[in-house]
This record gives C-alpha cells, sequence and structure tokens, in this order.
C-alpha cells in the first residue's frame, strides 16, 4: 500500500488534521474575533477611566503630573460621612426620588396590557407612537412646555384656572420644594410611559396564542385572560427591569433634576448626579466628587448584586 493511499483513507478526525484547528475550534475563534472590537470599546471608555479613582486618595491639583500629587489616604471618603457638607441632604432626595420612581414602575405595564386589547391596530399604533415621542424630546424642551403651562405669572394653566375661578392664586410647580419631587414623577412618567411599554407590547406579543385559546376554551374573558396569562408572561421582563432600576436607585439621572432645579427647590432637587458635578465642575473639588462617584458605584454593585441574589432565591431566576 502506497503512502498516498494511506493518506486518502485517513478519517478527517484523526490526527491528519493534527497541527490544525477543528470545525469548533474555527468557530470559537471567529466569535471571538466578532465580540472583539465590542471588548476593546467596553475597556477603552468603561474601564480605562476608572483610573481617574485615583484623584479620590489624593489632594488634585490640576496639572501636576500623577505621581506628584499629594496621597491623602481615605481623607475624603472621611469628609462624605462626616456629616458636614450636603452629603445627607443629597442621599435623602436621591432615594426618595428613586423610591417613588420604582413605585411608579407598574405604570407602564399596566399601560402596555392596556394598549394591547385594543382591537383597532391603527388606533393602538397612533397611541403608541404619540405616546412615545415625548421619550425623544430634550428635557430643555420639556422645561419649556412645563414652563409655558405651569409658569406662575403667564402658564396656561394658571390663566385658566384663574380664569375659571378654580383657584385664588397660581400654581407653582416649578418653583415649590413641597410638591417639586411628585412634580418631576409626574414629569418622568408623561415623558417615559410610552417608550417604557414598547418593551412590555413586545413581550406580550411573544406569549404563545395557544394559551389564551386555552383559556377561552377554559370560559376565560378578557380580564380573566389578562391575570392568568397576560401578566405572568410579562413578569420576567418587568422583574429583570426592576433589578436594572434597583442597582440605579442612587443613579436617578442628571438632566432633569439639574435643568428644573432652582434657588426655591435645590433642596428637594439636589440628586447624586447633580452634586457630583456642582462639586467636581463648578467647585473644582475633584477628588471630593471622585470620592462621592465611587461610593455611588459601589453601593449601586452592592445593591444590583443583592437584588439578584433575593431574586435567584425567591423566584429561581437571576440576570447574573
Amino acid at each position: 500500500m502506497t503512502m498516498e493511499t494511506l493518506q486518502t483513507k485517513t478519517p478527517p478526525h484523526l490526527p491528519a488534521q493534527a497541527g490544525g484547528l477543528t470545525g469548533k475550534q474555527k468557530q470559537k475563534i471567529k466569535l471571538l474575533l466578532m465580540i472583539s472590537p465590542f471588548l476593546v470599546v467596553t475597556f477603552v471608555f468603561y474601564y480605562l477611566p476608572l483610573l481617574g479613582w485615583s484623584f479620590a486618595f489624593m489632594d488634585y491639583i490640576p496639572g501636576v503630573p500623577i505621581f506628584e500629587q499629594q496621597f491623602v489616604g481615605l481623607k475624603y471618603f472621611r469628609i462624605i460621612f462626616s456629616g458636614g457638607n450636603d452629603f445627607l441632604l443629597v442621599m435623602k432626595n436621591t432615594l426618595s426620588l428613586s423610591f417613588l420612581g420604582l413605585a411608579t414602575a407598574p405604570i407602564p405595564v399596566i399601560f402596555a396590557i392596556m394598549l394591547s386589547e385594543v382591537r383597532h391596530s391603527k388606533l393602538s399604533k397612533t397611541i403608541q407612537t404619540l405616546t412615545s415621542i415625548p421619550n425623544f424630546i430634550s428635557w430643555i424642551l420639556v422645561y419649556a412646555i412645563a414652563f409655558a403651562l405651569f409658569s406662575s405669572q403667564e402658564g396656561m394653566i394658571n390663566k385658566i384656572l384663574l380664569d375659571w375661578h378654580v383657584i385664588d392664586k397660581p400654581l407653582e410647580p416649578l418653583i415649590s420644594s413641597t410638591y417639586a419631587w411628585y412634580f418631576q414623577i409626574l414629569i418622568g412618567l408623561w415623558k417615559g410611559t410610552g417608550w417604557g411599554a414598547i418593551i412590555y407590547i413586545a413581550a406580550i406579543a411573544g406569549i404563545d396564542q395557544e394559551q389564551y385559546e386555552a383559556a377561552e376554551i377554559d370560559g376565560a374573558g378578557r380580564f380573566r385572560k389578562i391575570w392568568h396569562v397576560t401578566i405572568p408572561g410579562i413578569l420576567p421582563t418587568f422583574f429583570v427591569l426592576l433589578l436594572l432600576a434597583i442597582s440605579n436607585i442612587l443613579s436617578n439621572g442628571f438632566e432633569q433634576y439639574y435643568v428644573f432645579q432652582n434657588a426655591m427647590n435645590s433642596n428637594k432637587l439636589e440628586v447624586f448626579d447633580t452634586y457630583i458635578y456642582r462639586m467636581g465642575i463648578a467647585n473644582a473639588e475633584y477628588a471630593f466628587s471622585t470620592a462621592m462617584g465611587i461610593f455611588k458605584s459601589v453601593i449601586s454593585i452592592i445593591l444590583l448584586l443583592s437584588a439578584n441574589s433575593l431574586s435567584k432565591a425567591v423566584r429561581k431566576e437571576s440576570i447574573i
């Protein structure tokens, strides 16, 4: 038997391919190459900036090389917890607004269920489009709209209510510190409910229609089908978004509260993000603001892991 015959009869899976790559290995390399650009972007824009956390441990002076900065250890973390700053006020405002936001989390779910029950498809799509548009409006324009409606002097709502003698003096939600939290939650709901409902509408569309047919055969009406089929079908999506919202409980946004903040309501709308901006950029307290940022990130990670563990223990499902 010649050498050529031996090579021809060698099975492809035997060491004849030794030194080369199997199909599975080639597939893995292709997948790795496909995600490599995203890994690079993640490293450059999300992990490389973490080197800036070193500013929290030194009396940072702009322009001085980092190795010549004075190392002060946990000085700025001790200042945060010393109570001699606005930390407690900022924490109170941030947690209050976040918990109010979590309390209103079911509203996009309810809106999505109601929208899915609209039988006229064109009407349903029109409502969905109209309610999603506010999500694309910048917070600057949102403030302009709110000012046009609720300004104490020229606001349209105030003029109408005063002309109709419904109220004796103008409403002042833009400058009131008493109703600042609730007004911001309402503004946030107006802006985000339609957009937030889209993912739940997609989840409802993914529910097996045979479940609805089986419920109809069992005599279930529209409400019972919602209760026994629709809600259980979208609960996993709701809990995933709830876990992510809990992890962001200290990151409830910057633009909204920065735009609506003024001298009259700043004691209610000063949250972590606006405070870090004010201390870091406006007051040039780079080290202190970096320490605040680190604190916020660490607490967010702890909250995410805790909520994830709780979900895993109770629901046997988790996102990590």
